[in-house]
């Protein structure tokens, strides 16, 4: 045991020192001495630990971030990530369908539920010829934890035949196909990378400049009919999506 310990370390020593600074950081990590969410000493505490210029420690920081250990809130410091929950993406489903098979535990509560005037995008997107439209704003939690703001527009009709729905234990796409008795078809999905504002951060109780993964989804009825346009701030912490790609489309 003592001869491969003593081995590994040779081979460390060979490693230039961000690389050797950033195995020590994942080392900490694997262990339990670093935990989820735990703040990183400043990088003038690491310039010290390690005897290192300020170079080389934001070059360790950087490779962690590329793979995931860490993140950085500008301004607050760096930071261990969460063991992120994964989703895949191979067919239209909502968070609850597709967290449920894996054991998680999922729920809601409502922030708002109200009939407004459309914008002119979510007009658009909806092929509306009137501009009332029915908003909910959702928290959605997995395990107990907040993980997303949703934000989802309906036609008025559809959203009256909702209003007293239980909206907090199923997902939506369930009560269109059970209650309301809609087929849903396809989903057009947009994604991006955001940081948290004041009331996001609030909401998700993350710190503000946090990751966010916004998600823009426009599902269609099995007949083509734009049906349910949204808005979805996930956690960058929390949540990573997975997908399958075929050379040739199929």
């Amino acid at each position: 045991m003592h001869s491969t310990t003593s081995k590994r370390a040779a081979i460390l020593a060979m490693q230039p020192l961000y690389l050797q600074i950033k195995d020590d950081i994942r080392a900490n990590i694997v262990e339990g001495t670093y935990k989820a969410d735990d703040k990183l000493p400043s990088e003038h505490e690491m310039v010290l630990m390690y005897n290192a210029s300020r170079t080389t420690i934001r070059q360790s920081i950087k490779d962690l971030q590329n793979e995931g250990l860490v993140y950085t809130i500008p301004g607050k410091g760096t930071f261990i990530s969460r063991p992120k929950v994964s989703q895949t993406l191979l067919s239209l489903q909502g968070f609850g369908e597709a967290m449920s098979p894996n054991g998680h535990e999922t729920y809601s509560t409502i922030i708002s539920q109200r009939y407004g005037i459309a914008d002119k995008l979510v007009q658009n997107k909806l092929r509306l010829t009137q501009s009332q439209i029915f908003e909910l704003q959702r928290i959605r939690y997995l395990d107990r934890e907040p993980i997303s703001l949703d934000v989802t527009y309906l036609p008025s009709d559809v959203g009256s035949k909702l209003e007293n729905e239980d909206l907090t234990g199923k997902d939506l796409f369930m009560l269109l196909e059970s209650r309301l008795g809609i087929a849903l078809g396809n989903a057009e999905v947009q994604l991006e990378a955001i940081l948290a504002g004041d009331n996001l951060a609030h909401l998700l109780n993350i710190e503000q400049g946090s990751p966010i993964l916004r998600m823009e989804r426009l599902t269609y009825t099995s007949l083509g009919v734009p049906l349910d346009f949204e808005y979805l701030y996930y956690r960058g912490d929390y949540l990573k999506y997975s997908l399958l790609l075929s050379r040739h489309g199929g």
